[in-house]
């Protein structure tokens, strides 16, 4: 599989002109996305939308938010069902093991969609670091255990990806937040909570937007402003009929 890709870490300058925020994993709740990007009155000009990752699986539209990568107004990063569809893509996971964690939907696919599929998430980048001094914060999509300094090396062992693609222990209280002293406030999902949950410099943002009773929700970084709804919610509101930036 051959295709381009971003460094592991993609720094942006401060929003002087717009909005920034930051959405949970999606999984496929394009939907929910729409009505939600209407809620804030997202200017696609101005705003910019970062993700923790997990665009995909489990939902019911994973190519929709596949496609929401070549918007302009939006920056992912990679999370780790991204990461398993590129496993399967590349003959290191097994189709099966991918379809028991969510990614059934791609059942039909043949081998060269889901290649091409592949080299598109392949181009994300693990962190995207935004803004600097007081006005920086971080996305990445699960964990990450060190210091703004760290993560600017861009330069993480094998253990250190794997926490920031499949970590649980911080979200579950298993790992102590002064690991992370010298973090700026940091959003990631992978985790889902029933409510937006901080620990240490980590604000956990995935809601569970799958899951019937879960929400997507998109938070305003340096505020405590959030929005969340229910993916059938906004189906039942016309959601799919509104544009997307």
């Amino acid at each position: 599989m051959n295709g381009p890709t971003l460094p592991a870490v993609c720094r942006h300058p401060a929003n002087e002109t717009g909005r920034d925020f930051v959405v949970g994993d999606l999984h496929g709740c394009v939907d929910a996305l729409r009505y939600l990007l209407r809620e804030i009155g997202f200017d696609g000009a101005r705003d910019r939308l970062f993700s923790v990752g997990d665009l995909i699986d489990r939902g019911t539209d994973s190519l929709a938010a596949i496609d929401l990568i070549d918007k302009t107004w939006f920056y992912p990063v990679m999370g780790n069902h991204e990461e398993s569809l590129i496993a399967v893509a590349t003959g290191t996971m097994r189709r099966e093991a991918w379809y028991a964690i969510g990614g059934a939907w791609a059942q039909t696919l043949g081998h060269d969609q889901l290649e091409a599929l592949a080299i598109r998430l392949a181009r994300l980048p693990l962190v995207r670091i935004v803004g600097s001094g007081a006005r920086r914060f971080n996305v990445l999509h699960a964990e990450f255990f060190g210091s703004d300094a760290d993560l600017d090396t861009a330069d993480f062992s094998d253990q250190a990806r794997t926490d920031m693609l499949w970590g649980r222990g911080l979200a579950l209280g298993s790992v102590d937040p002064a690991r992370q002293r010298g973090l700026s406030p940091t959003y990631c999902g992978h985790t889902p909570q029933r409510v937006v949950k901080q620990v240490g410099a980590q604000i956990f943002i995935d809601t569970g937007a799958f899951a019937s009773e879960g929400r997507l929700t998109i938070v305003q970084p340096g505020t405590d402003e959030r929005w969340s709804v229910k993916e059938r919610w906004a189906a039942s509101e016309g959601a799919r009929e509104l544009a997307l930036p």
